[in-house]
C-alpha cells in the first residue's frame, strides 16, 4: 500500500498536468468546430445587389453560381482569377461568378474596390478587374510596391481600359460607391468570412483557393443537383439557395428546424 501511495502521489501532478491539456485541447477543437461551417449547410447569400451593379461573369440562366469574397491585394485571390475566368467559359452558360467585395488589406486594395464600381458603372466591371490583377497586383506583389495599387495607378488602369477617367473619380469619391463595397462586406460578415479568397458555390462554402479539379468536382455535383431538381437553372439560386441560411452555422451548431 505505502508503495502505492508513493507511486500515486509521484505520478499526480503529471496526471493533472495532462488533464489540463486534454481540457484545453478539447476547448480549442470546440472552438474550432464553431468556426467551421455545418457540412450540411446551404448557405442563403444574397446576390441582388451585385447583379444590379454588373458584378457578375456569366449569363442569369445558369444553374451554379460562384460567390467570390475577394481582396486586390490578396495573393491567393489573384492565383485564383484565371481559373475562374476558364471555368465559366468551359462550362459555356452554366456556371456564372458573382464578385463580392472583401477589403481585408484597406491601405492598400481600397482604391482598386472603389474604381471597380466606378468600372462597373461604365459596363466595364470585368475588363477593369483583370486589367488590375495583370498590371495592378503583379508589379504590387513582385515589387512588394503598394504605391501599383495606389490611386494614381488605378487611373492609369482605367484608362487603359477605357474608361472615363473624370467620371471614375466622381464615382470613387462617391458615397454610392463607398455604400456599394460597405454592402459586400456586410453581406459576407453574417456568414463569418473574415479571408480571403472566400466562396460560396450554390450555397456551400469554401475557404481557400481551390485548384481547377476542385472546382470541377464541386460545380459537376451541384450541377446534377440542379438536373435532379426539375427546377429550371435559372431559378434554381432565387427558388432553392436563397430558401437556405440567412447566416452561418457552424459545425457545432444544431441545424435550424
Amino acid at each position: 500500500m505505502k508503495r502505492l501511495e508513493a507511486t500515486n502521489a509521484k505520478y499526480a501532478e503529471a496526471l493533472a498536468f495532462l488533464g489540463k491539456v486534454y481540457d484545453q485541447q478539447k476547448t480549442q477543437s470546440a472552438a474550432e468546430e464553431a468556426r467551421e461551417p455545418a457540412d450540411d449547410a446551404v448557405f442563403a447569400v444574397d446576390i441582388a445587389a451585385d447583379l444590379a451593379a454588373g458584378q457578375v461573369d456569366g449569363p442569369a440562366t445558369a444553374a451554379v453560381t460562384i460567390i467570390k469574397a475577394f481582396d486586390f491585394a490578396c495573393p491567393y485571390c489573384h492565383q485564383v482569377a484565371p481559373i475562374l475566368d476558364e471555368l465559366v467559359k468551359q462550362y459555356a452558360g452554366k456556371v456564372r461568378v458573382i464578385y463580392k467585395n472583401m477589403v481585408v488589406h484597406p491601405a492598400v486594395a481600397t482604391p482598386a474596390h472603389l474604381a471597380s464600381c466606378a468600372a462597373a458603372k461604365q459596363g466595364k466591371y470585368l475588363a477593369f478587374k483583370t486589367a488590375v490583377w495583370e498590371q495592378g497586383f503583379v508589379p504590387y506583389s513582385s515589387e512588394r510596391d503598394p504605391s501599383k495599387l495606389a490611386e494614381p495607378a488605378i487611373l492609369a488602369i482605367a484608362g487603359a481600359v477605357g474608361l472615363d477617367l473624370a467620371r471614375v473619380k466622381t464615382d470613387m469619391a462617391s458615397a454610392e460607391c463607398k455604400a456599394r463595397i460597405a454592402a459586400d462586406m456586410k453581406d459576407l460578415e453574417s456568414f463569418h468570412v473574415d479571408a480571403t479568397p472566400t466562396f460560396f458555390i450554390n450555397g456551400t462554402e469554401v475557404s481557400g483557393a481551390l485548384p481547377k479539379e476542385g472546382f470541377e468536382a464541386i460545380i459537376d455535383a451541384k450541377l446534377a443537383l440542379v438536373a435532379k431538381s426539375g427546377i429550371p437553372s435559372g431559378d434554381y439560386y432565387s427558388r432553392v439557395v436563397m430558401q437556405g441560411e440567412r447566416k452561418f452555422r457552424g459545425k457545432a451548431d444544431p441545424k435550424p428546424r
